[in-house]
């Protein structure tokens, strides 16, 4: 199989060369399904859980009977916990912990499937040439050059200010930095743009050198 290649755009949106990507990280099989299973795992972290209640075996006190078994003439009961007193627990109390459990291997690796995915599609590229300076005009021009489709997934290196800014108030485009790029931004873009400075933090965040 041929290694994976991405044009490298100038400032202009016009393809300068190709780049040859590193076939361990754009050239692996894409796995729907582990894909799926992250995209739930990041959707379900990014859950707040403000809902808090207590079920019966959170609420202080009743640790003993509240009294006798027999002969008093009243039900039994066996604590104060129990969801049938005041200020006893919740039954069937709604939930605050949505994780979905994928290990750290499995989440490289749908990394991998969805970087893959872009580079198999050709909508992946490589921008070469910086932004001097903050200009929005210059971003948009650039992305009508180039000709893919919206939405766009820009993933730049944390001090590539400029770029970062010229990008990130463009309709259908998101802007992220490799440390916080996630499978599910993958997967919800069209086209991935990754800047020259970024694409080294973006392999090494696949488990790869």
């Amino acid at each position: 199989m041929a290694a994976p290649k991405a044009p490298v755009l100038n400032g202009n949106g016009k393809k300068s060369k190709d780049l040859a990507l590193d076939a361990d990280v754009f050239g692996v099989d894409v796995k729907p399904h582990l894909v799926h299973e992250t995209v739930r795992a990041e959707f379900a972290a990014a859950r707040a859980g403000m809902k808090s209640v207590k079920s019966r075996g959170l609420v202080r006190g009743g640790r003993a009977k509240p009294w006798r078994q027999k002969g008093t003439g009243r039900a039994r009961q066996g604590t104060i916990r129990a969801v049938q007193w005041r200020g006893g627990g919740v039954a069937f109390a709604p939930r605050t912990n949505f994780e979905v459990k994928v290990n750290r291997k499995e989440r490289r690796a749908a990394f991998r499937a969805a970087l893959s995915d872009h580079a198999q599609a050709g909508t992946i590229a490589v921008l070469g040439a910086g932004f001097d300076e903050p200009s929005a005009k210059g971003a948009a021009s650039l992305i009508g050059a180039w000709g893919q489709e919206l939405p766009l997934l820009v993933v730049a290196a944390p001090d590539e200010e400029s770029l970062i800014k010229s990008f990130r108030n463009l309709a259908k485009v998101l802007v992220t930095v490799p440390g916080e790029l996630e499978v599910s931004e993958l997967v919800w873009a069209r086209s991935l743009l990754v800047s020259e400075a970024a694409l080294e933090q973006v392999q090494k965040k696949a488990g790869v050198a």
